[in-house]
């Protein structure tokens, strides 16, 4: 029976000539941050030139939102980038990754990939185990902003047009990049569906917004490690948008425009505030998802070819082998001396830490 060491060798120096500490990597991530931001913004900015055609589909009204798209570009590329130089991102992102792309998987498991996108990526079904309401209000949550997202975005770069064929309606024409895709009646289903995407995403964002604040006023364990501004402010911007975008509606059908520059100007300032906020608080976890669905996939196919390892103490399977393996690996690139807890399931880990605290800290009281 194998257990992990208590202590771990000190370290020899290093050779003549070599500094005994690395210089410090802080500034060259910062500054391959900065270029992956700017690179990104710059490749942005091109493509709503490019694909606004040189800019004579684009609405100066809405420049307040392409600007802010544009700092949420270098935001993300800029976290993402200080994200994936940590060593365990890093590992993370490259086996998550090279399992999302890798063809032997696919010809091994071609439904598993589409299916965890499903269930994982889009419907969140590990939610569902915790809580049926936390669950329901996430897909509330996810599928409104996901709407909100697919229509603002090409609207505010200009790929995205509508005219109307006689200059009144009620016809009109959805282009793509100048070219007509598609031709509808404002008058039909179809058409209220079109000039009302927005609302119908605010209808979704609100309840489910609203259920994950008063579970934040209310649940004892969610006010003890709460953060306003991470965990409350960005509940608190999704209804403020999505409420500011329905009276907007509500103003233009039955205020005959009342106070429509007045609540244009608090939707423009609260979308432009969410924006720019992503990149640095909690909703940063949209942007890493993906890579964590890549890690499922490598788990996945691992137990597919029945790499399971088992507990080194009691036998129980304990994860799949490729898995363990990645822990260890990254636990040793953060230099923490005790990857070998990772051999060992859950129950015999605090086993072995009730023997040793028995046998190294209760011993000195006797």
């Amino acid at each position: 029976m194998s257990e992990p060491t208590e202590l771990i060798a000190e370290a020899p120096p290093p050779p003549p000539g070599v500094p005994a500490t690395p210089p410090p990597a802080g500034r060259s991530v910062t500054a391959r941050a900065t270029l992956a931001g700017v690179v990104v913004s710059l490749l942005l900015i091109a493509a709503i030139v490019l694909g606004s055609r040189l800019l004579r589909d684009f609405d100066s009204a809405l420049l307040p939102y392409a600007v802010a798209t544009v700092f949420l570009a270098f935001g993300v590329a800029y976290r993402y980038t200080v994200w994936v130089s940590a060593p365990g991102a890093r590992r993370l992102f490259k086996k998550g990754f090279g399992s999302f792309f890798s063809v032997a998987n696919f010809k091994k498991a071609p439904t598993a990939l589409p299916r965890m996108i499903a269930t994982y990526l889009g419907f969140q079904k590990f939610l569902g185990a915790r809580s049926r309401g936390r669950w329901a209000a996430h897909q509330l949550i996810f599928w409104g902003c996901l709407l909100a997202a697919a229509i603002t975005f090409p609207l505010t770069w200009g790929w995205f047009t509508f005219t109307s064929d006689s200059g009144a309606g009620p016809g009109y024409a959805m282009r793509i990049w100048g070219v007509k895709v598609l031709g509808f009646d404002s008058l039909s289903i179809l058409g209220w569906l079109m000039f009302h995407g927005l609302d119908i995403a605010a209808v979704l964002v609100i309840p489910g917004a609203s259920y994950f604040l008063w579970r934040r006023m209310k649940d004892r364990g969610a006010i003890t490690g709460q953060r306003f501004a991470y965990d409350l402010l960005p509940l608190i911007c999704l209804i403020v948008i999505s409420v500011t975008g329905l009276l907007l509606t509500f103003s233009s059908i039955f205020l005959h425009g009342g106070g429509y520059e007045f609540l244009a100007i608090l939707h423009m300032v609260s979308v432009v505030f969410t924006l720019i906020y992503i990149p640095f608080g909690k909703f940063f976890h949209i942007v890493q998802r993906p890579a964590a669905v890549g890690m499922q996939l490598f788990k996945y196919t691992g137990r597919q070819d029945e790499q399971v390892f088992a507990c080194k103490r009691c036998g129980e399977p304990v994860d799949t082998a490729p898995y363990v393996e990645n822990l260890r690996g990254t636990m040793k690139d953060l230099k923490l001396d005790f990857d070998a807890w990772a051999e060992y399931c859950p129950r015999c880990k605090r086993v072995l830490r009730g023997n040793a605290y028995l046998t190294h800290v209760k011993k000195g009281f006797k």
